[in-house]
């Protein structure tokens, strides 16, 4: 058992920020808590590393009741944001620094360092502070100070907000691996679904103070709970059920919303019993795929992601008359609101 979060409430002045919240996040895992601004994520992580009390409910780590634990009873790993590292301090020394507050044995600290350092492949560079590193860099040397002293949890807080979107994917990739390697119990905060879908196990996703879903990134995508969960993960088109596109096609809905991926949007040149008019209003190159916005002849806008491949088939121009027809769509029967 890694963490179970049990009933568990914090509210700020009038200010629900977490709201009878339950889950269990495996031993070993990397756990993703996913939503907007406000949403609760940011205030779940910092109960569970002991910087807030709940008004409520109980948390367990590796099977022991933390609720009332302090920070350093805990054992956690801690990773903001803004790397948060001493800057003057060399790298060699921010990593020692909580081994050294535990008074460990010099050699022992020394060869904990040199571990970590490689592990993080940063071992050219233990002599350096952190203004002469890249903010990629200093994420790494903040993650390896994380896990100087073998934590039983790794917390990481929007941990590459910060940084350019390039150095995000490649960190992505590397705290991937980094985490096969490790096998601690980790999860992170963010509003980036990209980031979530790439890097997790399981994603929590999280609305309003309370969680919405959870799952793998498959099954949040592919079978998404509620409304706001589709909207939310990923593209996608809001159309009224009413729409002309569904009709005839085994979509129609006794809800007054349906929901439509961009991906399940067919092209077609050719008229047939089940598509409907549509004019090509605009189209993107996004380099992979091509985003092609079409105007239904009810006004509705629609979205549509077209491969390359069948982009280069179609060969569509802009005001042209083409038909369209959904190959999946959803109804929820619940408002949602981001």
């Amino acid at each position: 058992m890694g963490i179970v979060v049990e009933n568990v409430s914090k509210q700020f002045g009038s200010f629900q920020a977490v709201d009878d919240v339950s889950l269990e996040i495996k031993s070993g895992s990397l756990v993703a808590l996913l939503g907007p601004s406000g949403s609760g994520k940011s205030t779940l992580l910092r109960l569970i590393a002991g910087l807030e009390l709940p008004d409520s409910g109980k948390i367990w780590l590796t099977g022991k009741d933390a609720t009332y634990q302090s920070v350093q009873e805990r054992n956690i790993g801690f990773v903001f944001q803004h790397y948060a590292l001493f800057k003057h301090m060399s790298v060699r020394q921010n990593i020692a620094f909580a081994l050294e507050i535990r008074k460990t044995p010099k050699a022992k600290i020394k060869a904990r360092v040199d571990e970590l350092l490689e592990l993080v492949q940063l071992s050219a560079l233990g002599n350096r502070y952190p203004s002469q590193l890249s903010g990629g860099q200093r994420q790494r040397v903040a993650l390896a100070r994380a896990l100087a002293v073998q934590p039983q949890v790794l917390l990481l807080d929007e941990p590459f907000g910060a940084l350019d979107a390039k150095v995000r994917k490649d960190l992505r990739a590397w705290l991937r691996k980094l985490h096969d390697e490790v096998h601690v119990t980790t999860v992170f905060v963010t509003h980036d679904q990209e980031e979530a879908m790439e890097v997790s196990d399981e994603i929590v996703v999280m609305n309003k103070g309370r969680v919405e879903q959870i799952g793998s990134p498959a099954e949040i995508y592919d079978h998404p709970a509620t409304a706001f969960v589709m909207s939310f993960i990923g593209p996608v088109n809001v159309l009224p059920s009413t729409s002309n596109i569904f009709q005839g096609n085994g979509f129609e809905s006794t809800h007054p919303e349906m929901f439509l991926r961009p991906q399940d949007v067919i092209v077609q040149r050719e008229k047939n019993g089940t598509t409907v008019s549509a004019r090509v209003s605009r189209i993107i190159h996004l380099g992979w795929e091509i985003q092609a916005e079409l105007t239904l002849d009810d006004g509705q806008v629609v979205t549509a992601h077209l491969s390359r491949d069948r982009f280069d088939e179609l060969q569509l121009q802009p005001q042209e008359k083409v038909y369209v027809k959904p190959k999946d769509a959803k109804s929820f029967p619940l408002y949602y609101s981001i």
